[in-house]
């Protein structure tokens, strides 16, 4: 297909297709003319992909062509792409607090890792993350919110367990990574998406003093 029909099938505009071709997330058509580049059905298919990352998922150009390198490496493997997908979706952390106050904190948190039996190294993004959530909540004297931890830490290991399990399910290499990628940057939206709903709920309960119904 040419270009125009790639655009209409999409909805992603032609100068757009052209604009993320330049920054090397949508592979080169196959050139059959001087003038004429022609697109298939794995075009149609990338170009969901970035929107969903973009659009949806909130990532950078510069994250979403980190995803898609690896995406397209020939020796990627699904825990190697689940890292670069924790990387493109986690913010970089500001160092805040002093070196008692950081250390104070990476204990915290890597109390909270065994208590929950998780086999994590401090060089996961998320696992830094946390550590400056910790550092926030204390420096505003908030360490009363730090009892939530264990709740957002439960609910985050039945998620992740489902999440991988359904990856198995998955027969091709190819729809397992995909599946990495939106289950991680899709996922991290779908789940605040979500929070906010409960959360309207759960607010609306304790002022009316409806018991919950689950």
């Amino acid at each position: 297909m040419r270009i125009g029909e790639l655009a209409r099938r999409t909805g992603v505009p032609v100068p757009t297709i052209k604009y993320y071709s330049r920054e090397g997330l949508l592979p080169p058509g196959e050139r059959t003319s001087p003038n004429q580049v022609a697109y298939d059905d794995s075009h149609v298919r990338r170009l969901k992909l970035i929107r969903a990352m973009l659009e949806v998922g909130g990532l950078s150009i510069a994250a979403a062509r980190d995803v898609l390198s690896e995406v397209d490496s020939p020796t990627r493997t699904v825990h190697g792409m689940l890292g670069v997908a924790q990387s493109a979706v986690t913010r970089a952390a500001v160092e805040r607090g002093t070196d008692e106050d950081r250390e104070r904190a990476e204990g915290e948190v890597r109390e909270l890792v065994l208590r929950h039996g998780w086999a994590a190294k401090p060089e996961n993004p998320g696992w830094q993350a946390l550590v400056q959530i910790v550092l926030t909540y204390r420096d505003l004297d908030r360490g009363d919110l730090l009892t939530l931890l264990d709740k957002y830490a439960a609910a985050a290991g039945e998620l992740a367990v489902a999440e991988l399990g359904a990856l198995a399910d998955v027969p091709s290499a190819d729809g397992k990574v995909e599946g990495v990628v939106l289950g991680t940057v899709l996922g991290d939206a779908a789940m605040a998406a979500l929070r906010r709903i409960a959360q309207e709920d759960a607010s609306g309960r304790i002022r009316s003093g409806r018991k919950h119904s689950a």
